[in-house]
């Protein structure tokens, strides 16, 4: 058996087991209460009238459940749903193949759609509202534009930054929900929910011990609970508790404010490197040996939310919370600096 055939087997047994997780119908779906509410009523009038669903944007941040949804979605419809992102899909041809292989009613799922290249995007706009797409044949003088029907079919887009969509495509969805972080009493429903499906024994202090450190995301706290079993499995032996939780968060550098060891590393850096900022964001990225964009896209969002660090025009500043977490005094001024307390910076 060759090394390739290996690593495929091993993939696809991961991604089933992913799958697995995912639930298949919206009573499964804990959290985000008010955009569920929406997508329910929006389904079922579209299925009363045996229509097909209106083109459907989700957006927020990563491992909230927008590809779940999209999901759920297609078997509230009981339609067929393909799924593509918006950098695999390079050409026009390949959007006309997805588009193509629809029948009515179908859903084509795109996974960050705000990446999708210009040109790609100007044909989805006929499709999208005319149901049709022209396709150039041949260049130069020997041209010619060939016209393709497809189906009556629904686009659900999703999107991690919903700024980079430009205002002609925003505008062609029906509808658009917004995912928010979730509360830690849903997250603790969905751990529950997961530990029962991979066989996991675990309390109701144990899910919250995780729910209220997987920085409000679905994704995270599966991830966190697969560990936890790990740990327990090898360490301890039995069921998951708080304290079992907490052993293997600890273990895995997860502080008790769901922040990780860059996350803890970035505050550091601006309040003792540079005296609470404002720091740049290049510079910060230098400080860490880390990509601008991933200070930006991955960590940045959880500690503005959760109050550690603030974005100005003149730098990252970090916040009094993050202060209070390095058993420090806060700065008594706006900027973040405190001038008086020299010895903090010795």
């Amino acid at each position: 058996m060759s090394e390739n055939f290996i690593t495929s087997t091993l993939n696809k047994k991961d991604q089933a087991r992913d799958n697995s997780l995912r639930p298949s119908d919206f009573k499964d779906f804990p959290g985000q209460e008010r955009e569920k509410e929406k997508l329910q009523l929006y389904t079922a009038a579209a299925k009363q009238r045996g229509e097909a669903l209106g083109h459907l944007l989700l957006s927020g941040p990563p491992g909230l459940g927008k590809t779940t949804l999209a999901y759920i979605i297609a078997n509230e419809m009981g339609t067929n749903i393909k799924s593509s992102s918006g950098p695999a899909i390079e050409k026009p041809g390949d959007l006309a193949g997805l588009l193509t292989s629809l029948q009515a009613g179908d859903i084509l799922f795109i996974d960050e759609i705000h990446r999708l290249n210009n040109t790609v995007e100007e044909y989805l706009y006929s499709a999208m509202e005319d149901y049709f797409i022209d396709i150039m044949l041949d260049q130069g003088p020997g041209a010619r534009s060939v016209r393709l029907n497809v189906e009556r079919f629904t686009l659900i887009g999703a999107t991690t930054r919903q700024g980079m969509l430009t205002a002609p495509l925003r505008s062609r969805f029906g509808m658009s929900c917004r995912l928010e972080l979730y509360e830690p009493k849903d997250l603790k429903t969905i751990i529950h929910r997961s530990a029962g499906i991979l066989g996991v024994s675990i309390d109701d202090a144990g899910a919250y011990e995780i729910a209220s450190r997987c920085r409000g995301t679905p994704r995270i706290a599966n991830s966190l609970l697969r560990w936890a079993r790990d740990y327990a499995q090898i360490k301890e032996n039995h069921k998951i508790n708080k304290t079992i939780a907490n052993a293997a968060l600890e273990m895995y550098d997860i502080d008790s404010d769901g922040l990780d060891r860059m996350d803890n590393r970035l505050l550091e850096i601006i309040i003792k490197f540079y005296h609470g900022g404002p720091v740049g964001l290049k510079t910060l990225a230098v400080a860490v040996g880390e990509e601008d964009r991933t200070i930006e896209d991955v960590y940045e969002p959880y500690l503005i939310q959760e109050g550690f660090l603030m974005r100005t025009p003149q730098g990252r500043i970090a916040a009094p919370r993050a202060w209070q977490k390095l058993g420090l005094k806060p700065p008594a001024n706006s900027k973040g600096i405190d001038h008086n307390q020299p010895e903090l910076f010795e």
